[in-house]
């Protein structure tokens, strides 16, 4: 039977994948099950101080000297911002491909120890939340669940733009060319990969895609008035969960400083891995410097290369899903948990996109009317201070977004993804 059941979740080494399914995880442990996280080394820790059971693994080598959380990524992004100045297509080859072949290459490592890990545990489920494919999982004979935690344009459809392309869904005159340009630049990759796989005991991977859907459960999550219309219906092993919420931030009041003040409050965050631009971060402080707004600005990795204005206050660390509820408006790089964490509780988004999905996430933020999206580096100051106020004046878009916070909170996203969990565990049984 589900009840007591071992869940062991296995999100990808950043703070988005790994949030969403502590949201997830945090209800079936509250149900009785035992519930355990696989995290990279950097990550140790992390999880045990919110309850979770962890077990460690590596990406890569280890480093002579000590890692912080995500310090792989941070680095790779700090180093690689320049390509984000450049078109999506010529990302593809500067930045997506490189990601991929890190991906991959951690995969590669990584899977002998993942097989110990299983055989340690011996868990009833495993939920993973990745982006390229774990032989040790697909292998193992245990029922697995995958969460496709980034904007849905990765699970392919004619009807849908290429992932990561950021191109609109009513044009797509720009859509072949941008497919031969994925095709052209990632089907070696793809094509190695692939082969590795199969040696490994793993069915093909699909075309396009360096991950196989489960077949037993597969959840996304992306909000139905946001999401895409397609030409054939996902299969029944596919669900949408809408939004999933985690309930285990501490709690946050707005700073005393700014209590008296009735200036609109802002929460700016451009994510744990966009954050690492300093450059771009010092660009949106100083627009936001000495305006009619009360900033909230999480300041992430680089928070020691950040010096706020007198209407700022921010840490390296902020409570997320605890701000939203009491700000009045988001700017962000759009990704996806701030994108539906933001549209559960009714807030108004200005999206400056810097990589993967968040071009997406941009694109139909903009074009269903619940928030504007700007050119992250280009844009002028004024773009921005209009923007704000378009947006925090649009009665009727207020009134949209109340309707779609009820909308969302009625879905229970994370309930219904533990529901669906333990459905899988009892029919071991």
């Amino acid at each position: 039977m589900a009840s007591g059941s071992t869940i062991v979740f296995f999100p990808e080494g950043a703070f988005g994948p790994t949030n969403n399914c502590v949201g997830i995880g945090d209800v079936l442990r509250k149900r009785g099950h035992r519930v355990v996280f696989i995290v990279e080394e950097s990550f140790a820790g992390t999880l045990e101080e919110k309850g979770f059971e962890e077990r460690l693994m590596r990406l890569t080598p280890p480093p002579e000297e000590e890692e912080v959380p995500g310090q792989f990524w941070k680095d790779f992004i700090r180093d690689t911002a320049p390509v984000f100045r450049e078109p999506t297509i010529e990302q593809l080859g500067s930045f997506i491909a490189p990601t991929f072949q890190a991906l991959i290459d951690g995969a590669k490592y990584v899977d002998d120890r993942l097989q110990e890990i299983f055989d340690e545990l011996r868990p009833d489920i495993v939920v993973e939340d990745n982006v390229v494919a774990f032989p040790a999982l697909l292998t193992s004979e245990i029922p697995w669940v995958r969460i496709a935690s980034c904007n849905p344009a990765e699970i392919k459809d004619h009807l849908v733009p290429p992932p990561f392309s950021g191109l609109p869904t009513a044009d797509d005159r720009e859509w072949d060319g941008f497919w031969a340009a994925y095709s052209s630049t990632l089907g070696d990759i793809h094509a190695d990969f692939d082969e590795w796989c199969q040696e490994r005991g793993t069915p093909p991977l699909p075309r396009y895609d360096f991950i196989h859907e489960s077949p037993w459960l597969n959840l996304y999550i992306y909000p139905e008035e946001i999401d895409y219309a397609r030409a054939r219906p996902l299969g029944p092993h596919w669900h949408n969960l809408q939004a999933s919420v985690r309930t285990t931030d501490s709690a946050w009041d707005v700073p005393e400083a700014m209590r008296e003040s009735n200036d609109p409050l802002i929460y700016l965050s451009m994510g744990s891995l966009g954050s690492a631009d300093v450059p771009l971060m010092r660009k949106l402080i100083s627009e936001l410097a000495d305006q009619p707004y009360r900033v909230i600005v999480s300041k992430c990795p680089q928070a020691k290369e950040l010096d706020l204005a007198p209407n700022m206050a921010g840490a390296e660390f902020l409570p997320q899903t605890s701000i939203l509820p009491k700000i009045d408006l988001v700017i962000t790089h759009g990704g996806n948990n701030t994108v539906t964490e933001s549209l559960y509780f009714g807030k108004p988004m200005i999206v400056l996109p810097i990589f993967w999905d968040q071009h997406d996430n941009a694109q139909r933020i903009e074009e269903t009317g619940f928030g504007v999206r700007l050119d992250t580096y280009g844009h002028e100051p004024e773009e921005m201070l209009s923007a704000i106020e378009g947006l925090l004046g649009d009665a009727e878009l207020g009134g949209r977004l109340r309707a779609l916070s009820n909308h969302l909170r009625a879905a229970r996203g994370t309930e219904r993804a533990a529901e669906r969990i333990e459905e899988i565990a009892r029919e071991r049984y």
